[in-house]
């Protein structure tokens, strides 16, 4: 659920709450004739609820300000085969899959965790490895 939405909702719940309180603490303090028996209206009904009203007509205006969510674009490849944002291209399992000396997984050549490693021997014949949890070689 959107930011804006909690916002104005609790802004508006807010706002009648203090509305409801306002009412109370008015009605109180019309039925007493002397000040000192009208303070306990003001200090429990009256004040809260004007603070209730500040308080929902600021998250009124946040939500206002926050205005609806902007609709996400995809992003568009380049040349390169990279996304708009710059980041790697998408994965892809056109190679053998490789594994470490030692190791007990098999990645895809583009495995983060094998990219680069000079070390790193195609997995052919390997039935006893693992398929690697980051990239997974094998589809499940």
């Amino acid at each position: 659920m959107p930011t804006a939405r909690f916002l104005l909702w609790g802004g508006l719940l807010a706002a009648a709450g203090g509305a409801v309180l306002c009412v109370l603490g008015w009605y109180g303090i019309s039925g007493e004739r002397f000040a000192e028996r009208q303070l306990p209206y003001l200090a429990s009904c009256t004040a809260p609820g004007a603070a209730l009203i500040v308080a929902g007509a600021v998250l009124v205006a946040a939500a206002a300000r926050a205005g609806p969510p902007a609709p996400e674009e995809p992003p568009e490849a380049d040349a390169a085969g990279e996304d708009g944002a710059g980041g790697p291209p998408p994965p892809s399992s056109g190679g053998p899959p490789l594994r470490v000396p030692g190791g007990t997984l098999a990645h895809r050549p583009d495995c983060p965790l094998v990219a680069g490693r000079p070390d790193a021997v195609p997995a052919a014949g390997d039935a006893e490895l693992a398929p690697c949890p980051v990239c997974e070689p094998w589809p499940r």
